[in-house]
């Protein structure tokens, strides 16, 4: 799509010789530990500076697991005193786990580099020493509650393993968990780039509308798989689909006359289950990163699994503009981007709302002259204006369209959203029930 949504400049690009790992809300590269500081970044394009600190809500109760203690050792000699090494390995001041190139966990996974780090922990890269195979090893911070927030990871993955046995469904896969000292490690299957660090490392370029048929297909029938099966996840975002592999072809691009990178796999998988919550269990209010948030959960009207379709159309729009659709700092501002975007919110979403203070006189109550007024100023066309340039990008427009319908009740469902014209092609090669 050559329809700029924002104006901006480029990134510089420095390319990672490691793959990220599946897990929680990474994105970073490997060697890169310093990624994060890109949501910090107060200059260079307005494609970054779009790009916010985005916290983790809480989650809901699963049923109670017992931790089985597992010790590491160090693949070097023990020292002389007799202790094992893995003894004067301490935590740092945030609760991380100290690690260097070689330490053993479980006697079995040997550490080769870190692939990333965030809130929850560190993501190492493993050699799985029975298996002669790469893993990635996600290792929980210790923090209060952190015992408790991993047995709710946990719990899903083992759930989604025991559902899809056969790994038909594109959801990462957790290959063993254990303890060591006071950290909870979950092993993962060694997968490539986030879908956002493919995009970062490509100058924020979008992906073709036939690169995003293929990637939206194989995620939409994973989070339906989730949906059917009464799961929703709850922080569906480019950081959170991952490629199962990195490697890339360059070509040129005829529409930007640049070289750019394109995938050679389009085979993806969604991760980071932390905050999944089953139907029946209690809902927290606060949900989704905040880019990503639907209406509902903002206005406190409650949610189901139609909050993933809503962030499934913010990432899918992402994909095709490479641009976040909502780079909002409050919950004011969302809001006010969401009219700029998609038209005024409904009178009667906004009479249901426990967030009175949004609300005057049935509208939002938006003042423009406020300091994030500039943000919502900002050039943004109404999605219903966008002229597609073929009949495929008309579908992807719709199907966006539908996506992002303030009202749940009108909002597409993935199951049905597999049906829609967008997806014939892929139809054709598979049933989005098998």
């Amino acid at each position: 799509m050559s329809t700029a949504w924002f104006s901006g400049g480029s990134i510089s690009l420095n390319y990672p010789t490691d793959a990220i790992s599946a897990t929680l809300s990474l994105a970073a590269a490997a060697g890169q530990q310093d990624f994060a500081g890109r949501r910090k970044q107060k200059g260079g394009s307005r494609r970054s500076r779009n790009r916010r600190t985005r916290t983790k809500p809480g989650t809901s109760p699963h049923p109670q697991m017992t931790f089985l203690c597992d010790g590491g050792v160090c693949a070097d000699d023990a020292p002389e005193d007799g202790r094992r090494r893995e003894d004067s390995m301490e935590d740092d001041e945030g609760g991380q786990l100290d690690y260097h190139s070689g330490f053993v966990l479980k006697e079995r996974y040997e550490v080769v580099s870190m692939l990333g780090e965030g809130a929850f922990g560190r993501v190492m890269k493993c050699l799985d020493r029975r298996k002669d195979e790469f893993v990635a090893v996600k290792i929980l911070r210790t923090f209060e509650n952190s015992y408790e927030t991993a047995r709710l990871e946990i719990a899903v993955l083992e759930e989604i393993n025991s559902l899809d046995d056969d790994n038909k469904f594109a959801c990462v896969r957790m290959l063993d968990w254990f303890k060591h000292k006071r950290h909870v490690c979950i092993v993962f299957e060694l997968l490539g780039l986030s879908t956002f660090e493919f995009l970062r490392q490509n100058d924020f370029l979008p992906f073709s509308v036939e690169q995003i048929r293929h990637m939206a297909f194989r995620i939409f029938r994973a989070v339906s798989f989730l949906h059917r099966n009464k799961l929703t996840h709850t922080d569906l975002k480019p950081e959170n689909i991952l490629f199962v592999s990195s490697d890339f072809d360059l070509k040129d691009d005829p529409k930007t006359m640049r070289v750019c990178r394109k995938p050679r796999s389009l085979e993806v998988k969604v991760v980071d289950f932390g905050t999944a919550t089953f139907d029946h269990q209690h809902h927290q209010s606060l949900v989704s990163t905040r880019h990503y948030r639907a209406p509902e959960v903002i206005l406190d009207l409650g949610w189901n699994q139609s909050c993933d379709v809503w962030s499934l159309g913010c990432v899918l729009f992402e994909f095709y503009f490479g641009q976040t659709l909502f780079p909002s700092h409050d919950c004011m501002e969302h809001l006010a981007m969401m009219q700029e975007v998609l038209g005024p919110i409904p009178p009667h979403l906004l009479k249901q709302t426990g967030k009175k203070h949004f609300v005057q006189d049935d509208r939002l109550k938006w003042d423009e002259r406020s300091s994030s007024g500039d943000c919502v100023r900002e050039p943004r066309r109404p999605l219903k204006s966008i002229e597609a340039e073929s009949d495929e990008e008309q579908q992807l427009l719709d199907l966006l369209s539908c996506m992002l319908e303030y009202d749940t009740c009108r909002r597409i469902t993935l199951e049905e959203a597999l049906w829609h014209p967008f997806f014939s092609p892929m139809r054709a090669k598979q049933s989005p029930q098998s």
